[in-house]
């Protein structure tokens, strides 16, 4: 996969062009290996690939290169790349072994970790983006789930093409790691917008009276563990900013301007943390103020069956008196009553228990003129009933 055309250098000297096909149109985006390279005073050129090897020696010849790889096994496949390009072989494993973000700076060369962020209703997951930056070349790796960075390859000739052509190396390196980094945070917050319409559908769940309750609470602890998972990769992506942003780092830019593009990305990952937290403060309220509706559908229930317990407790006071009365009247010989007063004595007690149950509920228990009518815990049924 040679490219036989030749390239000459800005004394007009034939240069070769890397080993690596330059390749155009769509079907760079299905190659395991894409990216783009910088020869010495020539355009850059967009490189796509499987084969590790037809890539190693754009590293050593052109001003910048940036390869993104995209592998199975991050850590395994990861750590052969980077000693294939001349990094520590133990600079990946130690990389992975942060918490969604990383930064080792080993002088000549420079390791980060960065979280890619997917969420799919109230599923949040990330994956591990591998950047490995040495002095005119870049490497990203990432497992197949990734698809942001292999889209922007196809812009990263325009990027590259523009880049003026007196600045350093590193300068060079340092820009083109913000862009990278830059397309990685914009893709991340995208994905507060599946949080959003998640929060949205719930909240119009909890509107929704024969919703399962027991469903509904789990899916409000999962939305909100989510958010908060989701801020963590933000604070943490700007942990790795702040390393970057001073230069300090042997392979990054010490130019004032440039490191104005990293501090840009902090003030913008900033925002974005802003923006979720207060996300996260409105969600909560609306969801108290649900919880507050849904309360008092229960108090509403709660009250119905008050109403109607407090009727059968009538109804049985009414019933339990002339019955007991019978049952005595049943037991008397024949010199007892005679039927027709035993009946009027069971009517006046009928009446007169009935009548004697309702004063008792009426003044001692809060009987609601209305099933929906909310009382207030601790609040005396007397001056309520005067209303």
């Amino acid at each position: 996969m040679v490219d036989q055309s030749i390239n000459r250098d800005t004394n007009g000297a034939k240069m070769p062009l890397p080993d690596a096909r330059p390749m155009e149109g769509n079907g760079d985006l299905r190659k395991r290996i894409v990216g783009v390279t910088l020869p010495p005073g020539s355009k850059p050129l967009r490189l796509a690939g499987d084969a590790l090897q037809e890539f190693q020696g754009c590293a050593q010849t052109s001003a910048l290169t940036w390869l993104n790889f995209t592998v199975k096994d991050v850590e395994r496949e990861g750590a052969e790349i980077a000693t294939a390009f001349g990094f520590s072989e133990g600079l990946v494993p130690a990389l992975l072994k942060g918490y969604f973000a990383n930064f080792d700076d080993r002088d000549v060369e420079l390791g980060i970790l960065l979280p890619a962020v997917r969420v799919k209703k109230v599923d949040f997951s990330w994956h591990p983006l591998i950047v490995l930056v040495k002095k005119n070349l870049i490497l990203t790796i990432h497992s197949e789930d990734v698809t942001r960075l292999v889209n922007f390859s196809r812009y990263a000739e325009s990027f590259v093409r523009k880049l003026p052509e007196n600045k350093l190396p590193e300068d060079k390196v340092t820009l083109m790691l913000c862009r990278i980094i830059d397309e990685n945070n914009n893709r991340n917050f995208e994905q507060l917008r599946e949080i959003e319409d998640q929060a949205d559908w719930l909240s119009e769940s909890l509107l929704d009276p024969k919703a399962e309750r027991n469903l509904l609470g789990k899916s409000i602890y999962e939305m909100k563990h989510t958010l908060i998972t989701y801020l963590n990769t933000l604070w943490s992506t700007l942990d790795v900013l702040n390393n970057l942003r001073y230069g300090d780092a042997d392979v990054i830019s010490d130019n004032p301007k440039v490191l104005a593009k990293i501090n840009m990305l902090v003030v913008d990952v900033t925002q974005q943390i802003s923006l979720s937290e207060h996300m996260s403060e409105v969600l909560a309220s609306g969801l108290e103020v649900l919880q507050s509706i849904y309360n008092n559908q229960l108090q509403v229930l709660n009250n119905r069956m008050a109403l109607a317990m407090t009727w059968l407790t009538i109804l049985g006071t009414a019933v339990l008196v002339p019955n007991t009365l019978a049952t005595i009247g049943g037991m008397m010989s024949k010199d007892g009553p005679t039927m027709d007063a035993f009946l009027v004595l069971i009517i006046l007690s009928t009446l007169a228990s009935t009548v004697i149950a309702w004063w008792w509920v009426s003044h001692k228990i809060f009987l609601p003129t209305r099933a929906d009518e909310y009382v207030p815990p601790g609040e005396h049924a007397g001056g309520r009933h005067a209303r």
